[in-house]
């Protein structure tokens, strides 16, 4: 798995092969190590070149090895061994050379990239950190700041990033290995003390504590909660005090306990469950993922508000083109500046010219006629999203996909006013649509494998995270998301505060509570949506409405708030208060524990005082909770992706791995048990009643996560 020659008189090549990304198996390590040892053995070499096959250096360690017993050479030793050798060793970089690739890379004495490589050191974003010298040698060789910035964000840099910060030693400007065997050649009789960065000393700083303790404040501040980046730091910490035997002893101390910790272990699901998220069959059992998509080459998008802009400029700078529509010239005119605005700023951060040239504004519909997929992102209301699919069907081809970007209204109703049943589907983008990665690709009942691949596809071409899910109101996201708004509400009826549930809710990892997110997004938003549902009405006391609708328990505060006109930011006033209209500073209100107060005496509950706990539970819990009733209805096709859809769409910390594999962690019995203590407690909230789905993963044995699929097909005849 590495492959030895003489690659130009007395410069040996060695490289690896390991397809598709040469990643650090056993059998690579043990071709780097015997192949070292040659090339050092050989007198008639003088000098090393390690490169990749196919164009890409090495993307590092082999994850799924995580879970066994390492075979094969310890990666530190050989390391070690390339560094110490007698014989100078360039390392030619191209595609990637990330984790332990670049840290092999670092042992190497010289580096040289192509233009299009890209390097890092991502191990953090797994709940690790660079534990084969990553975190000694990288300070020695960038400086500390520089390094401490990498390491704790696991961002990738390009090749020239690398130079300007000392990483790489040059840009090639042809062939890699080639310019890397000429480098080879160059050095052969320079000495190699100077090279090696275990020899070296990190920069001195002069105020080096306040240095780390500031990264550690910021580390603590934007992982909320998680230990890696902070492990992270005290290793770069080391390196900058201690000799490198002992930093090396120390980052081997850190990498022990991150590795075996249960963050890890969520961090690393959820880097599968991501990547295989448009793997699954369909939860009806379609296998959409082994039909071939249609081809997609023109798109029209209806509808140019906040969410239309956003899904125009995916498309774009995916070099689609787009047909884009509104039904009046301010409105389009409105659009078309917002849009360009959007492609300008995002083209010059880049350094190139702003693709324009695949924009088309227009008031027409019959500019639709050529397009082979149309998405409609009008207002959320049935009967407008009708006229819309009904006129598509006028203009557009027979085999032209009707997409309806719809956060929670019936695909299917939208289909029956066409003319192509099986070429209707949903796709829910997450608001800003050019920023959030999510979509829920929604099948109908009649909707065609085929859409569904040709949507899923052109999802990926945007680079978004696509999830496939079944039809139902809210889907999965926001029928799962009700309830966790539901128990955040009771909770303020109960006693507690915004700013109490909001920063429980933060300490558990999310980066902003439930009650700044609703003033973010606006609490007219929800309000519409509860208009919708005929939760409101001319038929309910808007003074004193009932606390009980449809059956159950139900939580007027937010219909009252916004009779006071607090929507949010927007006006300056919600659960929070704010300088003034449009700021984002969120500021406690004592108007709102006065509201509070008086709504809690009107109808006779008597506070009591709630713990973090209790209200981490209630949320996190009645999330997964209908997440097991959404896997038991065959609305989503496994856990992972009920996951995804929340790391994704809605903030769900990813050092938690998502809500269906934080109550496996938590341990199936005991949320069993939770869930029927506050359902004993609160008999008016059906939510909290423990899902059939969990009683029976429960008396199955609580199986990993892993299993549940399997089980949920063996039980869902008794469902």
């Amino acid at each position: 798995m590495a492959r030895y020659a003489r690659a130009h008189g007395p410069v040996a090549l060695i490289t690896l092969t390991n397809p598709p990304v040469n990643a650090l198996s056993a059998a690579v390590r043990t071709g780097i190590v015997e192949s070292v040892s040659r090339a050092l053995q050989d007198d008639r070499v003088r000098a090393v070149v390690i490169c990749g096959e196919n164009g890409t250096f090495c993307g590092g360690a082999d994850i799924r090895q995580f879970s066994g017993p390492m075979s094969g050479p310890p990666l530190v030793p050989m390391i070690h061994s390339i560094e110490a050798g007698d014989k100078p060793v360039v390392a030619a970089i191209e595609g990637v050379a990330l984790g332990g690739g670049l840290e092999l890379a670092l042992g190497c004495h010289y580096r040289i990239a192509n233009p299009k490589a890209r390097l890092g050191l991502p191990e953090v974003t797994l709940g690790l950190l660079p534990a084969a010298g990553g975190t000694q040698r990288l300070p020695r060789l960038i400086g500390i700041t520089a390094a401490l910035e990498l390491i704790t964000t696991g961002r990738h840099v390009s090749a020239q990033e690398a130079l300007q910060l000392g990483l790489v030693d040059q840009i090639s400007d042809g062939n890699t290995v080639q310019a890397a065997v000429k480098f080879a050649l160059s050095v052969i009789d320079r000495p190699l003390n100077p090279r090696r960065l275990s020899l070296r000393t990190p920069a001195c700083l002069p105020d080096a504590e306040r240095v780390f303790d500031a990264a550690l404040a910021q580390v603590k501040r934007r992982s909320r909660g998680a230990v890696a980046p902070v492990a992270c730091v005290q290793a770069v910490r080391v390196a900058a005090t201690l000799p490198y035997e002992r930093g090396m002893a120390r980052e081997r101390e850190l990498m022990g306990t991150l590795f075996t910790s249960g963050q890890a272990r969520a961090l690393q699901y959820a880097f599968f469950a991501q990547r295989n998220a448009g793997k699954w069959s369909l939860p009806n059992g379609a296998r959409w993922n082994i039909t071939k998509p249609g081809e997609v080459r023109r798109v029209g998008v209806i509808g140019l508000g906040t969410m239309g802009r956003g899904i125009v400029v995916s498309l774009v700078k995916a070099g689609i083109s787009v047909v884009a529509i509104e039904t009046k010239p301010k409105e389009l005119e409105a659009g078309k500046i917002a849009v360009t605005a959007m492609l300008e700023r995002d083209a010059g951060r880049r350094g190139v010219a702003p693709p324009l040239h695949l924009l088309t504004f227009t008031l027409s519909f019959s500019q639709l006629r050529g397009v082979d997929l149309v998405i409609e992102a009008v207002f959320e209301d049935m009967e407008l999203k009708k006229r819309v699919f009904s006129d598509l069907c006028k203009v557009c081809t027979p085999d032209a996909l009707i997409c309806t970007n719809t956060s929670g209204l019936n695909v299917d109703e939208l289909a029956a006013v066409t003319d192509r049943r099986p070429l209707v589907a949903g796709m829910h983008f997450f608001a800003p649509a050019h920023i959030m990665r999510l979509v829920e690709v929604v099948f109908g009942a009649q909707t065609s494998p085929e859409s569904v691949a040709t949507v899923m596809a052109l999802g990926k071409r945007m680079g978004k995270v696509c999830v496939a899910v079944g039809n139902c109101p809210g889907f999965v996201g926001n029928r799962m998301l009700k309830h966790y708004i539901n128990q955040a509400c009771f909770l303020l009826e109960e006693g507690a505060t915004p700013e109490q549930v909001d920063q429980a809710l933060e300490e558990f990892g999310f980066a902003l509570g439930i009650f700044k997110v609703n003033d973010l997004s606006g609490l007219d938003v929800g309000l519409r949506v509860r208009k919708a549902a005929g939760l409101i009405g001319p038929d309910i006391d808007p003074v004193n409405p009932p606390r009980w609708r449809k059956g159950e328990r139900y939580c007027p505060l937010p219909d009252l708030l916004c009779q006071q006109g607090r929507f949010g930011q927007k006006t300056g006033r919600g659960w929070y208060l704010y300088d003034s209209p449009g700021a984002k500073e969120a500021k406690p209100d004592p108007e709102i524990r006065s509201f509070l107060e008086d709504y809690r005496r009107r109808y006779g509950i008597t506070p009591r005082r709630l713990t973090s706990q209790e209200v981490i539970e209630r949320c996190a819990l009645s999330l997964a909770n209908e997440g097991f009733r959404i896997l038991a209805d065959g609305v989503a096709a496994g856990p992972e992706d009920v996951d995804v859809i929340y790391l994704f769409g809605y903030g769900w910390p990813r050092h938690r791995g998502g809500p269906m594999f934080h109550a496996a962690q938590v341990g199936l019995a005991a949320v069993l048990e939770k869930l029927e203590r506050y359902h004993r407690l609160h008999p008016d909230v059906p939510s909290l009643q423990p899902s059939p789905l969990l009683r029976k993963l429960v008396a199955a044995g609580s199986p990993p996560i892993q299993q549940w699929k399997s089980h949920i097909k063996k039980l869902s005849s008794n469902l």
